[in-house]
């Protein structure tokens, strides 16, 4: 294995959707960084574009197999999964809400967070694949705690400096002082307290976290350049926003894993799939991403051994 270039791994995801494709048209478009060494990652199984079927979410979940082994063993630096149809995926016996989920229990990861980056926007969820019943249930101080640490170290390794993150009420307005939710009052200030508190006894000078702010307004607020990144309490609150700035270049991150995980913003497309329409955009961000913090994790790591 090469000492200076990382090596990327890449999955094709469900090959009767987009992903073969889009992976083709991200390698040969001349956006991805020749710094590193590329890996595509899963076979083919004889499929018709659209038509997912049970040996298309076979090889998809095998080629998921495939890459976090190669990755633990330290043969690949990173990876970048394509999408996967998950209503097939449970079909043939996957448990997990997502990709996601399937790496962190791979690689023994209970401290991990969901990512997506786009231009000016950064979310991370506190909260992710539930129903939006149970979302005011499943909140909890010591989660939002968490996540937010995850999201401060990312930005941090990414920049080099302390990161300006604001942090999404759940109700309307932020709960207008308890007149419509008291979960800010109870669950969400309280986190942001311990978290500054966290990160002014370790390296920050000032605090980085602030809110809870209005959800209506925090993401314009972000996209005008007040803000770095978003924590937001669960899925559609972040990736609503996120994807209406920037469909076609958003990229999703797992936080909090040994290696660097990334992959587009988007699912399996079936609709345009075979129809030499879709874009590589997303996925071609998604390796630079992937590519970004493989470099940036092999230098630390040449540092700590100097």
């Amino acid at each position: 294995m090469s000492t200076t270039k990382p090596r990327i791994g890449i999955t094709l995801g469900d090959c009767a959707g987009i992903g073969p494709e889009i992976v083709d048209l991200a390698l040969k478009s001349g956006r991805v960084p020749d710094s590193a060494e590329y890996v595509v990652i899963g076979r083919q199984p004889n499929c018709h574009p659209g038509e997912p079927t049970i040996e298309t979410a076979r090889a998809a979940a095998a080629a998921l197999e495939e890459a976090v082994t190669l990755a633990r063993r330290g043969e690949l630096d990173a990876i970048v999964t394509g999408p996967v149809h998950k209503a097939r995926m449970y079909d043939i016996g996957f448990k997990f809400p997502g990709q996601t989920e399937f790496f962190a229990q791979r690689c023994g990861i209970k401290n991990f967070a969901m990512c997506l980056t786009a231009e000016k926007i950064t979310v991370a969820l506190v909260t992710t694949h539930i129903p939006l019943r149970k979302v005011p249930l499943a909140l909890k101080q010591s989660e939002i705690v968490r996540v937010g640490l995850l999201l401060a170290d990312f930005l941090r390794s990414r920049s080099g400096t302390a990161a300006r993150i604001a942090v999404a009420g759940l109700n309307p307005h932020a709960g207008e002082s308890g007149k419509i939710g008291r979960e800010e009052i109870d669950i969400i200030s309280p986190a942001i307290a311990a978290l500054n508190q966290s990160l002014l006894t370790s390296h920050e000078s000032h605090p980085v976290f602030t809110g809870p702010h209005s959800p209506d307004t925090v993401f314009h607020r972000t996209i005008e350049g007040e803000f770095d990144a978003v924590l937001c309490m669960y899925h559609d609150q972040g990736l609503i926003p996120l994807k209406l700035h920037a469909f076609h270049s958003g990229v999703n991150v797992t936080l909090g894993l040994p290696f660097p995980r990334t992959s587009p913003d988007h699912g399996t497309a079936f609709e345009i799939a075979g129809k030499g329409i879709a874009r590589p955009d997303s996925m071609i961000a998604a390796i630079n991403l992937a590519v970004e913090l493989a470099q940036q994790q092999k230098t630390t790591k040449r540092t700590k051994m100097s």
